[in-house]
């Protein structure tokens, strides 16, 4: 009988994904009243962004139950996320660099890949 591993990195995986998509929920919030002072493009960013926080919810959920598809959506949403945050350090766009940028842009989403990567985490998801 083959023996089952035990491991709360899923669980660690599901806190880290709901902070981020809480995150994100009021980033899409917030950008919302722009529309109603006459920048009507942020209504489709802000809602774009409400649905990408709806997405990490239902993967983080996902997650917690131990899916296989959701593991593998949460390392590529991570992924592109790193990468994207790496490219808006790297080019000289004016964006902000302040310690809590780089908390929720850089070490979240590398904690989750860390958290999802390899074979004694993927053996845990069915």
């Amino acid at each position: 009988m083959e023996k089952a591993i035990e491991t709360s990195r899923p669980e660690a995986v599901f806190v880290l994904l709901l902070l981020q998509s809480i995150f994100w929920m009021v980033a899409g919030i917030s950008a919302l009243p722009f529309a109603i002072g006459g920048e009507l493009h942020m209504i489709g960013l802000g809602l774009a962004t409400l649905l990408v926080a709806l997405l990490v919810c239902l993967v983080a959920i996902g997650v917690l139950w131990r899916r296989r598809w959701a593991r593998r959506t949460a390392l590529a949403l991570e992924i592109v996320a790193l990468a994207g945050s790496v490219l808006q350090l790297l080019l000289p766009i004016g964006a902000n660099h302040a310690p809590v940028t780089l908390l929720t842009n850089v070490v979240v989403p590398a904690a989750v890949i860390w958290l999802l990567w390899g074979r004694m985490t993927r053996s845990v998801f069915s």
